[in-house]
């Protein structure tokens, strides 16, 4: 039985269980059974991230399905009740929103009521409103990252949302005020693993280094697609080891973690501080489990908080050929010059636009489309995919623009043909109407009055009886 979440004693160790990468994305059930049994003191996951781009921010969408999420949170709530230790989501809903944390309160709700589970939720709000900001950028505490400049007041208004990227410390104020659920707007991966340890007194080094090895679940084993991890902290260091017992950590797998999206191998940057592995030693205890020593955090003179923003930069339309003839594509880099031509040429004849009212992108795939002129594969495709993206003011402007390409990606031959090929579209109908496009705005920090000012916090008794 594990002591009350509210047991102020020092303890020797903390057991993290990290069960994936992300809120959603899966796992054996058996592993979280198995992290039990290891003695896991709390359940860490991470429900979001940028990966996917700004549709989800600025949309205040979630990125992953309602039934995944649900299916892990239910494995999970039972978890943390079987063996009352305290469940840590951060991110939630993909990109941290308010609309996002609702989102995940709202299913846990309906676990724990179906379940019969009293559990305390905590959601804590990371969205930021505009105007505050604003007053912060006036009085010089906005600072840009590399390689942004300065931030216009402008900037800030044309955003649909902003968040700010929490610390661990909004979270262990959750935690100390009796929440056993923790529900987290935007918040760095790491603090929503390092939150409980800090807590509970272990040394910033190793917790914050356990934290950002186990962040992505089984990423640092030898199958990741077989469930997640479980750090213990201690003063010295951490173990670290995989909860499928076939699976293996190893000094190599376990230090490449620090390579996974860092600007530097050796550093990373938290609110409060920033984590140093430099002299950092990893060495296998056995053939499926690390031990990690070295590792060091400098507190920073100014804790900061960082800003993720996206607006809307106009509407999309898609639309997808397929090109199989031998000549055009023997000549494919001309065509596409072609291309681009005819469609300007012919937007302009029939819907009176210029080229700085619209835009569009010509994408091959199977030819360059991912690396462009740095591809280096030589010789001529055998078949290419060629994707057409329009963006406009408007969603009708784009999907007309579209339009009059058509014809032009079901029948353009090249300068030297004499006959019209026929090509291929992947739908019916081949415009793909994808409303509107964000971008992302915002690589700013904010000097924060306190770790938790920026953000809110609420705590609900919620009392089901089976």
């Amino acid at each position: 039985m594990h002591k009350e979440l509210d047991d102020k004693e020092p303890v020797g160790s903390v057991k993290v269980m990290a069960p994936t990468g992300m809120l959603g994305a899966g796992f054996p059930e058996a592993t979280i059974d198995r992290g039990l049994e290891l003695g896991a003191d709390v359940i860490s996951v991470d429900g979001g991230s940028t990966d996917s781009g700004p549709y989800y921010l600025g949309s205040s969408q979630p990125k992953t399905t309602r039934a995944a999420v649900a299916r892990d949170l239910r494995v999970l709530l039972r978890a943390a009740a079987r063996a009352n230790i305290p469940l840590i989501v951060g991110s939630c809903g993909t990109s941290g929103t308010d609309d996002g944390v609702d989102w995940v309160a709202g299913i846990v709700t309906e676990i724990l009521a179906d379940e019969g589970l009293d559990l305390r939720v905590a959601r804590i709000y990371s969205e930021q409103d505009a105007n505050a900001l604003k007053e912060r950028l006036e009085s010089g505490h906005i600072h840009p990252l590399p390689p942004h400049g300065d931030l216009e007041p402008e900037t800030l208004e044309s955003c649909t949302h902003i968040v700010g990227m929490m610390g661990h410390e909004p979270i262990v104020a959750a935690l100390e005020a009796g929440a056993q659920v923790v529900l987290a707007g935007r918040a760095t991966d790491t603090a929503v693993a390092a939150a409980y340890a800090l807590m509970k007194g272990m040394p910033a080094g190793p917790t914050w280094h356990a934290a950002k090895i186990v962040e992505c679940g089984g990423q640092c084993t030898s199958n990741p697609r077989a469930g997640g991890v479980l750090a213990t902290i201690d003063a010295g260091g951490f173990t670290i080891e995989p909860l499928d017992p076939a699976v293996a950590c190893t000094p190599i797998l376990v230090a490449a973690h620090m390579l996974y999206e860092t600007v530097n191998p050796f550093r990373m940057r938290e609110p409060d501080g920033t984590l140093d592995v430099g002299e950092a030693t990893y060495a296998a205890l056995d053939d499926r489990t690390v031990r990690v020593e070295g590792s060091r955090f400098h507190v920073a003179d100014q804790h900061t908080v960082k800003l993720e923003g996206a607006r809307i930069t106009g509407y999309e339309t898609m639309s997808f050929s397929a090109i199989r003839d031998p000549h055009i594509l023997a000549h494919i880099e001309d065509w596409a010059r072609l291309l681009r031509l005819m469609i300007s040429q012919r937007v302009e004849q029939t819907l009176g636009l210029r080229e700085d009212e619209y835009a569009f992108d010509i994408r091959l795939y199977g030819y360059n489309a991912v690396l462009k002129d740095r591809d280096p594969a030589q010789g001529p495709p055998r078949e290419v995919g060629v994707m057409l993206l329009v963006e406009a003011p408007d969603q009708e402007t784009a999907t007309a623009v579209a339009k009059v390409a058509n014809p032009l990606m079901l029948h353009l031959p090249t300068a030297d043909m004499n006959y019209l090929p026929s090509l291929a579209f992947a739908t019916s109908p081949a415009e793909v109407e994808r409303g509107p496009a964000y971008e992302f705005v915002l690589h700013h920090v904010v000097d924060s009055v306190t770790p938790t000012d920026m953000f809110r916090i609420e705590i609900e008794e919620t009392v089901h009886h089976g």
